[in-house]
């Protein structure tokens, strides 16, 4: 899987590639990309999501883990906001992308605080890109329309 990950990045750099050679010979002088090559992991970035993380794994231990491929600028776990636990997940932000694929090449699957983390590059969001859940909507959430959990639904 990991292959077709690496070939899929290479395609979509090489693609970026031609389109800023073909624009730098019309002599435009800006190149608009289409988005669908700023969203997608397969643009180098030097921050890295790591994945599958001991509940018992504290931020200095990333930072340790983390710094032989490079200088390391950030290390977030991401936290539970109820119970302060660690979700299990969390990133690492390197000064450069050449650092950020090092990492990525030696420390995807490797053992870390007795775990197999995953390592990919991060993802970024738009403030409204989030997966449904919570209490937010449906499952006799307020304004819930399902009537199966006792929704807001008016007689039968």
């Amino acid at each position: 899987m990991a292959y077709f990950g690496k070939l899929g990045c290479l395609m979509r750099q090489t693609v970026a590639r031609s389109l800023l050679q073909k624009a730098g010979a019309a002599g435009t002088g800006s190149v608009a990309l289409p988005a669908v090559f700023l969203l997608q992991r397969g643009m180098a970035s030097s921050k890295l999501f790591i994945g599958g993380l001991a509940w018992g794994t504290d931020e200095g231990a990333i930072r340790d883990a983390f710094s032989a491929f490079g200088e390391v600028t950030e290390v977030k776990i991401i936290c539970d906001r109820d119970t302060g636990r660690s979700r299990g997940f969390g990133f690492v932000s390197f000064t450069s992308e050449s650092e950020a694929g090092a990492a990525l090449q030696e420390m995807d699957g490797r053992d870390l605080g007795g775990r197999t983390i995953r390592v990919d590059y991060a993802v970024e969001r738009a403030p409204g890109d989030r997966p449904a859940g919570g209490m937010s909507r449906g499952y006799g959430a307020p304004g819930s329309t399902d009537r199966s959990f006792g929704g807001n639904w008016r007689g039968m």
